[in-house]
């Protein structure tokens, strides 16, 4: 009979998965294939996520389980392989795990104080994504559908050379986190069939200060980048952005809440998407519904947005500002005059490209809060169709427009 120390032995090297541990250096080794290997991944960082280093081996490592790794300290992660999230939507519709905003949730929680996580350009993110958006079937913010990773109360840390394909929602969310740079990281959340990718967003951010993203390539359904809610000090610049562009907001979802996003850059990119390059967006000023789907009346400000050197292939326009956000009952619901959230200080400047229609801009602000000082400078767009320059802007409730000859619009309703 074996005693119980081997048969302990054994059982702990049949497990799952092993972390075979030298010292600070935890090697992550797959376990049988589909196996959870979650579970010993978590066990991993317990061991070396402080003052240590977590090594993943050329390999894929499914995972079948949420994990939460959060309060690493010194913790350097070297991801030479594959993490494969499983394609159990019951499992995670009823786990993942609350962010504790707009009622989203996510698989993975990762920060601490000093972490650099780097993929070496081959380190990937698999969501599984093409199961998520044929459940859904385009509906938007499905109700406990999760980001693939959320970085969560982190400082002082890098993310690099990391790709991320077939993201289940949002592919990472930057939250309570201050000076993190994430560059060299390509995104690829395209679906393969009719069903559209909606909700892909390449990253958010929120309640997060001096964050900056370089040399991203972002292939998605969605935002390229947005940046929502107490975003403050915050850079995206040298990216190529193909889904819907880069996102101010959406902003003003919660009633009677004060939130700002402010001295934000984007700048030396190429937008060849199909809509604006970049867009500001709030919620309306009447409260309809409980988010994510639903809200509205937020309160707060918008303030100094700069937007230059952009360079557009084929989008529909260089720039917009919608105040009418609002998903319940399928999408936009009238009220745009209403919301009462500030928006002023944003500069469009030195932008070169061809766009689909003659509006350079369309700039739809509240009559409750007009915007104020929109600058556009050296814009040079032309329409794709008839190569004629795009000259128009569209214009309501915007006060002290710079460098814009504003085209008479109807009024909001």
């Amino acid at each position: 009979m074996l005693s119980l120390r081997s048969l302990l032995f054994s059982i702990f090297v049949f497990s799952f998965l092993v972390a075979i541990c030298h010292g600070e250096i935890c090697t992550v080794t797959p376990g049988p294939k589909g196996k959870d290997d979650a579970p010993a991944i978590v066990n991993a960082f317990r061991r070396c996520g402080q003052n240590g280093k977590v090594i993943f081996l050329n390999k894929t490592y499914h995972i079948n389980s949420v994990m939460n790794t959060t309060a690493l300290r010194n913790c350097e992660i070297d991801l030479q392989g594959t993490l494969l999230w499983s394609n159990d939507i019951d499992y995670w519709l009823k786990h993942s795990m609350s962010i504790g905003y707009q009622n989203q949730s996510t698989v993975w929680f990762l920060g601490g104080d000093n972490i650099t996580f780097h993929g070496g350009g081959v380190g990937t993110f698999d969501g599984n994504g093409q199961a998520w958006y044929e459940f859904v079937k385009g509906v938007s913010n499905y109700p406990r559908r999760p980001m693939g990773l959320t970085i969560w109360r982190a400082r002082n840390s890098v993310f690099k050379g990391l790709r991320f394909i077939k993201s289940q929602m949002w592919t990472m969310t930057i939250i309570h986190s201050k000076s993190i740079l994430l560059e060299d990281i390509y995104v690829n959340s395209s679906s393969s069939t009719r069903r559209p990718a909606r909700n892909t967003d390449g990253a958010d951010t929120m309640f997060s200060d001096d964050i900056t993203f370089r040399r991203w390539t972002v292939v998605n359904g969605d935002d390229g980048i947005s940046v929502k809610a107490n975003t403050t000090n915050t850079l995206i610049e040298d990216s190529v952005f193909y889904g819907l562009g880069f996102a101010i907001g959406s902003i003003g979802q919660y009633a009677g809440v004060f939130e700002t996003i402010q001295n934000i850059t984007f700048r030396n990119s190429v937008y060849k998407g199909r809509s604006q390059a970049a867009y500001i967006k709030t919620w309306t000023g009447k409260s309809k519904g409980y988010p994510p789907n639903g809200g509205g009346g937020g309160l707060g400000f918008i303030h100094n947005i700069t937007v230059t050197n952009i360079t557009i292939a084929n989008g529909t326009a260089v720039f917009g500002i919608n105040r009418c956000t609002h998903f319940t009952n399928g999408g936009e619901a009238g009220d745009c005059g209403t919301s009462q959230f500030q928006i002023h200080d944003v500069s469009i400047s030195h932008i070169r490209g061809n766009i689909s229609k003659d509006v350079i801009a369309d700039l739809r602000c509240s009559a409750a809060a007009p915007c104020s000082r929109i600058g556009f400078d050296d814009v040079h767009v032309f329409n794709s169709a008839t190569g004629n320059r795009s000259t128009r802007y569209k214009c309501d409730s915007v006060v002290d427009p710079k460098g814009t000859i504003c085209a008479r619009k109807k009024s909001q309703t």
